[in-house]
């Protein structure tokens, strides 16, 4: 019996350091040395401050900005409560939260892209389509006092096509987009 202890010690021991230190080890330092921004969290950075994540949405509430999806996660795009609201169509709570939503764009609700008035399954999402980008341009211009050309070429330069070409849909990340942004503002005013 003692031998049969002593063998699945042993075991237990050398499994213990190859699948919970060798193993670990080896993946990151691969992750690290092939894919150092994907395993770092996809991180944006300007002027060697770190100002979001290409991964996780941000709340741009300022009319200045663009927005994007409504997010059910927490107070808004919380990376500790991820999830979507499980509210069905005919939730009261979800049709008020969608005629906010529509108050806030100022348009009727067909004439608003579907994606700027429901919230991703995560609620984390950091893109929005290429229309949701193009319908928010005339606001976003006349409020950063802006020509309409201008703001609607840097959407255009933001749309980054469906991965594979057949994956998903073109979108448009919020916060580079908003980025983009303040740079063309800062130059118009320079």
């Amino acid at each position: 019996m003692l031998q049969h202890l002593r063998a699945s010690a042993v075991l237990l021991g050398l499994f213990t350091l190859l699948l919970g230190l060798a193993y670990p080890l080896a993946m990151t330092g691969i992750g690290q040395s092939l894919f150092s921004k994907q395993a770092n969290g996809s991180l944006i950075t300007r002027d060697g401050q770190v100002v979001g994540s290409e991964l996780i949405g941000q709340t741009f509430a300022g009319p200045t900005y663009f927005w994007g999806r409504p997010s059910a996660a927490g107070a808004g795009y919380d990376g500790r409560s991820s999830s979507g609201s499980n509210l069905g169509p005919s939730s009261a709570k979800l049709a008020e939260r969608i005629a906010a939503d529509v108050a806030r764009y100022g348009a009727p609700a067909e004439e608003i892209p579907s994606d700027l008035l429901t919230a991703s399954g995560s609620g984390l999402d950091p893109d929005i389509s290429p229309e949701g980008a193009r319908y928010q341009v005339k606001r976003v211009a006349a409020a950063r006092g802006l020509a309409e050309a201008d703001v609607a070429l840097l959407v255009e330069r933001a749309i980054k096509p469906a991965p594979l070409g057949v994956l998903g849909d073109p979108r448009v990340n919020v916060l580079e987009l908003n980025l983009a942004l303040d740079e063309l503002s800062r130059t118009k005013t320079q």
